[in-house]
């Protein structure tokens, strides 16, 4: 998969390599789909001069795009596979989603902002990413009738792992998520077992958003 021919394709090839690469991401999909997604569509045209930094940036409704080396170092933990069916919840600009749609089969992806969930969709649209469905709702309910997924990634902090998503676990699986207080959470891979068990994971220390919902924080957390 080569990069796409526009004038940002030397800053995608540098994040890449200094910000992602050269920490650790070794997964040769999750980097060739950095190098493809172009960044700067999935933030405010105000700020695209930043998209290929390393740091999160507002996308609106309170909501961030995280950095480029968060969004590989998760992408990458799932151990994505061509066939596989990726859960995303938080879909904010989109710009997640889209990197594991060049990797897997399909990606569902929740957010809870209708404006957000509206932006990304013409994302997706513009980029011909077809195999990306959203939706809007209550991500800690999961996406029933479709499971069960080879993997789920949340891209919010949760006081705990949803035991609805964890359900919705492939045997085999893994949920990729932050887990903790408000502000600050440990990156959680927590894997579904063939007894229907799960091991749990501490891969790192992250700063996300609060996941809302029934099985995650309350609007007035």
């Amino acid at each position: 998969m080569s990069p796409l021919p526009d004038e940002w394709s030397e800053e995608r090839k540098k994040m890449v390599e200094l910000q992602i690469a050269a920490r650790g991401v070794k997964n040769q999909s999750v980097l060739d789909s950095m190098l493809t997604v172009p960044r700067h569509h999935f933030v405010p045209e105000k700020l695209q001069l930043y998209a290929y930094e390393d740091r999160p940036l507002p996308i609106g409704e309170g909501q961030t795009i995280s950095q480029p080396y968060i969004v590989a170092f998760m992408v990458a933990s799932l151990e994505p596979a061509s066939r596989d069916r990726i859960l995303e919840i938080g879909t904010g600009s989109g710009y997640a989603a889209a990197v594991l749609s060049r990797i897997v089969t399909m990606v569902y992806t929740i957010e809870r902002h209708e404006i957000l969930a509206g932006e990304a969709k013409s994302r997706f649209k513009d980029l011909k990413y077809d195999n990306i469905s959203v939706r809007v709702g209550d991500g800690t309910s999961g996406w029933a009738g479709e499971e069960p997924f080879d993997g789920i990634l949340v891209s919010a902090g949760a006081p705990s792992a949803p035991d609805t998503l964890l359900k919705q676990l492939k045997t085999g699986g893994s949920l990729v998520i932050p887990v903790g207080e408000l502000g600050r959470q440990k990156l959680q891979r927590i894997t579904r077992q063939k007894d229907g068990g799960y091991t749990r994971e501490n891969i790192g220390l992250v700063q996300f958003v609060p996941l809302i919902g029934k099985e995650g924080w309350g609007e007035s957390e």
